[in-house]
């Protein structure tokens, strides 16, 4: 059996993300989305996730980027000065390798992200991060605890697969190669990563796509990656959404490519391509 997650990233980021997310679930192949519960569009994709019930909403638990939804005060060793969590990855992994973030206060900004997003009327299909923060060992480690807290089964695996990249173009080749490369440095993570996930009892799927191709996912792309899966569960990510003043003010490198992404996704030959290679378009909730 093949079965194919589709999953967008970033709800609640900007009302125009949400409006991207919503509309490429209505009319394309996206099952599945992980909302923000820092975002600054947090009651909006509520709003939009209540009125379209069949679409799987999860937590993109976020320790990078933003404000806490902690107090800043129980989460000291995450923030800065001014109350806000780490700009970057980058800078989130330095606090890391440094030894300067308390795992424990990781844990309770995830707490707080999930119980607002429960007490807003949402039971989460799946968790995932933000940046991908969770293929830190320790990052890991306050993601389990939670889920278990939660009765959250399901995580997504972040270790990314392998998308020929041949129909890009020159610079697209190259801004590819740079993200994939950077995919294939944490790879010695997905051992570990998938020891815990293990012995936590969380359930992933097999395979994962999207991250070698963020910013730049096309139709063609989407096609490639589904001519050649194989049987079990695979995971595309992607962040479609629609431009607009608040995307353009926001802290992301992804602007116009979240429009591009959307037409790509909503590419109707992609279901049709589905059907012919029988697989089936589930969200998290059907991983079980």
């Amino acid at each position: 059996m093949k079965r194919l997650i589709v999953n967008a990233d970033d709800f609640g980021f900007t009302r125009g993300v949400n409006a991207g997310v919503v509309r490429a679930y209505k009319t394309g192949i996206v099952t599945s989305t992980t909302i923000m519960a820092n975002g600054e569009a947090f009651e909006d994709a509520v709003a939009l996730a209540q009125s379209n019930p069949g679409l799987g909403v999860g937590c993109h638990l976020a320790v990078v980027g933003g404000r806490p939804v902690a107090e800043p005060s129980q989460v000291r060793s995450l923030v800065d000065d001014e109350g806000a969590l780490p700009a970057t990855l980058t800078q989130l992994m330095i606090k890391l390798a440094r030894g300067s973030v308390s795992t424990d206060e990781i844990a309770r900004e995830f707490r707080s992200q999930i119980e607002r997003v429960a007490r807003a009327g949402i039971q989460p299909t799946h968790l995932d991060t933000h940046k991908h923060s969770h293929t830190h060992p320790r990052v890991m480690k306050a993601l389990v605890l939670v889920a278990a807290e939660f009765g959250i089964r399901c995580v997504r695996n972040p270790f990314e697969g392998v998308l020929a990249p041949a129909h890009l173009s020159s610079l697209s080749k190259w801004t590819y190669l740079k993200q994939y490369a950077l995919s294939a440095a944490i790879q010695p993570g997905a051992i570990q990563f998938k020891r815990l996930a293990r012995k936590h009892g969380l359930k992933t799927p097999d395979r994962f796509f999207g991250v070698g191709l963020t910013g730049m996912l096309d139709s063609a792309a989407i096609r490639s990656m589904m001519e050649s899966l194989g049987e079990g569960t695979a995971e595309l990510m992607c962040h479609p959404g629609l431009y607009d003043d608040d995307l353009d003010r926001a802290p992301t490198r992804l602007k116009r490519e979240r429009e591009h992404e959307l037409e790509a996704l909503s590419d109707p030959s992609l279901r049709r391509l589905a059907q012919e290679q029988g697989i089936e378009l589930i969200n998290y909730g059907e991983l079980l």
